[in-house]
């Protein structure tokens, strides 16, 4: 359902219309029949049938069928703290809560946006990742696993130090901005100024529609509900933990003789800081 709320900007009225039908009756739709369903939106079933493909699904029946599968998970995910709760409890109910949120942020995130940034972090001459707050711990474990590869990767997590180094970055460099809300001025003003000097954007963050997604090259979206307790977005870091874990593998297996020498001497000089 959350694939479908964020393709709600790309579809016609009357995908729009079923669209909003089956988030507004979800419960009731997945007893429909395509044609009852086509009926109450107005439209015919191959409208039914095309929405169902924009999702990346075969058709009607498979959308029920996710429908039904989101709806069985949602009564066991995803569930509100309580006072009364145990410590225990709500490690377990945390723990439902951010196997929803990596399940979420599958369905909503770019595959090729994703590999394009992927490739464009391994082939960039330096590699800025900008956060506050939350987010300011999320730059800073993405800045530490590549610079374990041998790249020039650096975490800025103060605002007036974000505006001075974007103000230097040139083209060949990448500039991440990491922002759940997607609406930190300071960010997103960092973004701006990085491209304007000409270096890449990537944003990280959890709406499409928000400032950060208009100042950056490409967009890697998570997706989280986060519950009335979790006013950091606590969920949604693993999953941009998620992402980030995923470009360092990438960016392991395609490496040169030289990143895999990099990660070598990483190891190596590691080794006597341990017992």
């Amino acid at each position: 359902m959350h694939r479908l709320r964020f393709l709600q900007g790309e579809m016609g009225p009357a995908e729009k219309r079923i669209a909003e039908y089956i988030l507004n009756h979800t419960g009731e739709m997945v007893e429909l029949s395509i044609s009852e369903l086509a009926k109450k939106c107005g439209c015919g079933d191959a409208t039914v049938v095309r929405l169902s493909r924009r999702l990346g699904l075969d058709g009607y029946q498979a959308l029920k069928i996710r429908l039904a599968g989101e709806l069985s998970a949602s009564s066991a995910l995803g569930k509100e703290i309580q006072k009364s709760d145990t410590c225990y409890e709500i490690f377990c109910k945390q723990n439902g809560n951010i196997a929803e949120s990596l399940k979420d942020t599958e369905s909503v995130l770019d595959a090729e946006q994703l590999e394009a940034v992927a490739r464009l972090v391994m082939q960039s001459d330096r590699i800025v990742l900008f956060g506050l707050g939350n987010s300011a711990a999320i730059a800073q474990d993405a800045a530490h696993k590549l610079l374990r590869l041998g790249l020039s990767a650096q975490a800025c997590c103060d605002n007036h130090m974000q505006a001075i180094i974007a103000s230097h970055l040139k083209r060949g460099s990448v500039a991440i901005g990491i922002s759940h809300s997607g609406a930190s001025k300071d960010i997103v003003e960092a973004l701006q100024l990085c491209k304007i000097c000409g270096a890449a954007t990537v944003c990280v963050t959890n709406y499409g529609d928000s400032p950060i997604v208009a100042v950056s090259d490409y967009a890697l979206f998570t997706k989280s509900a986060e519950t009335k307790y979790s006013i950091l977005g606590m969920s949604s870091r693993y999953s941009q933990l998620a992402l980030f874990d995923s470009i360092y593998s990438y960016i392991v297996l395609h490496s040169d003789k030289a990143s895999k020498q990099a990660i070598y001497n990483t190891e190596t000089a590691l080794q006597n800081k341990k017992y």
